[in-house]
Order: C-alpha cells, then structure tokens, then sequence
C-alpha cells in the first residue's frame, strides 16, 4: 500500500515509509520536509493516482516517513498549535509596536519547535531588522523565519469556500498562479464589477482563465456590438453577443430585438437608423463608485510563489 501526505497549498506528496514501519490510512505520522519535522496525516493513495505520478514529469518531492505519532505526540501536537496562537499574537504586538505596514497571516510551528515561520503580507517592501531583533528575545533557541507572501498565496493557506461554493481552487488543485486581467472578464461578457469578478483576495478570480479560450474561439466570426448586419428579416444593429450559443441579437429596424445564429448574419457597409443600448454587462456598476477596477489585476504583491 502506499501513502501520501497533504502538505503545501493542500498539495499530496508522496510517502516514503521503511519497512520497519506501518501506518494505516489517516493516520498521523511524523515527516521530514524541508521546514523540519512536520506532523500530518497519511492517505492511502490509489492504483490510478500512482499511474499518474509514474508519467508525470512534474511529481511532487517524496517525503520520509519518521513514525506514526504517539498519543504523547499528539498530545504535543496539540501544545504546539495553542504555541501557534500565542506566538501569533506576540509578534502582531510587536509589528504594531514598530508601526510596521505589514499583515500578520499565519503563524506555524515544526514538530521539533526548532523553526517558527511568519508569514505576512504588505504592499511594500517591509524593514523589519528592529522587529526581528526583539522576536529573538522573545523566542529563545528557535529559528525565526519571517515570510512575504502575496495576497493570493494568503487566500491559498487560510482556505475557505468561493462564490461557486467549493473550496478555493488555489488551497485545493491550483499550483501557480496565472496572469488575470479586466480583459478576460470583459471578453467573456462578465460585469465588470468587482464584487462579480473578484475572489476573497481581492483580485480576479483565477477561474476567469479556465474557459476563456472557448470563448475565444467561440467569438470567431461574430460582428462587433454596434455594428451593422443583414438578417434573413432585414437590416439591423447588433446589440448584444451571446458567444456560447453562437446567437447574435439584433435591433432591427422596426425597434424589435431578434435573435439569430452567427452564420444566418452577414455585416455590411450601411447605415442603419438604429439606436442600442449598451448591455448592462458591459458598464462597471457598483455601490462604492471610488473603487479602482484596475486594482483587481494582478500586481507583485499578488502572489510570490513563497509558502
């Protein structure tokens, strides 16, 4: 049987377990990870997951088996989570005794509380030389790692559930961030608002990328919004694009609005006395008018790969 862990971003690693070892699925066991001694639970992975971690080229890094946890290690494991909490609390103290422009995010403690690591977010590069002296005072014999991450890795490491319902696709399968812009909303049709097209982070929604590219195929020899067009009922003025469905709504002449399949639509050369609305969907509304759309896209601060 072979087993794995969930550990970064929620991602599964492969266990490496000695043959002096047994564990049993959903267990506890002690790991060592490149942050030290880590305390998580084994899964038992099957026959098609292995298949695929065989093929891939990009399998995540094995991880050693120490041993199954004890009733004593879990009882441990249960101090160092209240020490979490504690020694989140105590640096927020001192970030906000320093005045520092930084967002205290989590607080996490290895097996062998011989590293704690903080990571934090902020909009500008943080000076924390002061902040980091007093924290070695504060904690004794332990290594301090203090870590800048982005606002989406923040999202990635609390977790929670997005408008859709499901757990974030960045705590859940998403890896790396992609490049998200106003256009992708804006091309597929979306309002352009930001309580419609942004996640918990504060920035587009990842999955404003997973079907772009059927749009964008799907758009292919539609006529632009305004346009003129003949219909197989006459002339008339293109009001609004369904892409998915292929259909093009048209304004015509006698102030009706139809629908018709793209290929039944020919643009042409005309002037058409039409007047059309432009689609809700395509004007920025909001309650706070003092919002930034462009504050949505990503930036440096977005994410940094650093978890």
């Amino acid at each position: 049987m072979k087993y794995a862990v969930k550990y970064l971003k929620n991602t599964f690693y492969p266990l490496e377990v000695p043959d002096t070892i047994q564990i049993q699925d959903g267990q506890m066991v002690l790991v060592r990870t490149e942050k030290g001694e880590e305390a998580l639970k084994a899964f038992a992975v099957n026959s098609k997951i292995l298949e695929c971690w065989k093929k891939s080229v990009n399998k995540p890094q094995t991880l050693t088996v120490i041993r199954p946890l004890s009733q004593r290690d879990l009882n441990t494991l249960e101090d160092i989570k209240q020490e979490e909490i504690q020694s989140f609390l105590k640096c927020q103290a001192l970030v906000k005794q320093h005045k520092l422009c930084m967002n205290l995010v989590q607080c996490r403690i290895t097996f062998d509380r011989r590293k704690i690591t903080f990571y934090y977010t902020a909009p500008e590069r943080v000076d924390f030389r002061g902040l980091l002296k007093d924290l070695t005072h504060v904690f004794t014999r332990v290594r301090i790692d203090l870590r800048h991450i982005g606002v989406r890795d923040e999202t990635s490491i609390v977790e929670g559930a997005g408008v859709c319902g499901k757990p974030f696709c960045c705590c859940s399968f998403l890896r790396k961030f992609a490049t998200i812009n106003v256009k992708l909303a804006k091309d597929q049709g979306m309002p352009i608002a930001p309580g419609k097209i942004s996640g918990t982070c504060g920035r587009l929604l990842c999955c404003l990328t997973y079907e772009y590219s059927n749009y964008i195929d799907a758009a292919k020899g539609m006529p632009p919004v305004g346009s003129s067009v003949m219909t197989p009922e006459g002339l008339g003025k293109v009001c609004y694009l369904q892409f998915l469905s292929g259909k093009v709504a048209v304004k015509m002449e006698d102030g009706k609005t139809k629908e018709f399949l793209k290929g039944d639509i020919e643009m042409v050369d005309a002037e058409v006395n039409v007047e059309i609305d432009i689609p809700v969907i395509n004007t920025y509304t909001d309650d706070n008018d003092n919002i930034d759309i462009k504050q949505l896209e990503d930036d440096k601060n977005s994410s940094t790969g650093n978890v």
